[in-house]
């Protein structure tokens, strides 16, 4: 299952990082507690729209542009399990290796 909120965390952590910001910067910056936005950085909590629009305003960066990541990572995640479930079984393993044995 594709999780909105981790993707979104790492979106946003990534945006924090590529800035030079710590933590504690944005905390003041976006007047959100750090425990808060670590939280939400590791999927851990929703983020509310008004608390990321107060993040986005603290890093300069435009919602539209988070969301178009985070919809961007979730359309590559989504293809990745495409990919897994219309994998046969019997294909990831060479015909002919022992998979168990009785002892």
């Amino acid at each position: 299952m594709v999780l909105f909120r981790r993707l979104l965390g790492d979106v946003l952590r990534s945006a924090r990082m590529q800035r030079g910001m710590t933590l504690r910067e944005l905390s003041a910056d976006a007047r959100v507690s750090l425990g808060y936005i670590s939280e939400i950085e590791r999927g851990q909590k929703e983020a509310s729209s008004e608390l990321l629009a107060s993040l986005c305003q603290a890093m300069d960066l435009p919602l539209s542009d988070v969301l178009r990541d985070v919809a961007d990572a979730v359309a590559l995640e989504e293809a990745a399990m495409e990919v897994v479930a219309s994998t046969p079984i019997t294909a990831a393993r060479p015909a002919g290796d022992v998979v168990a044995s009785a002892a």
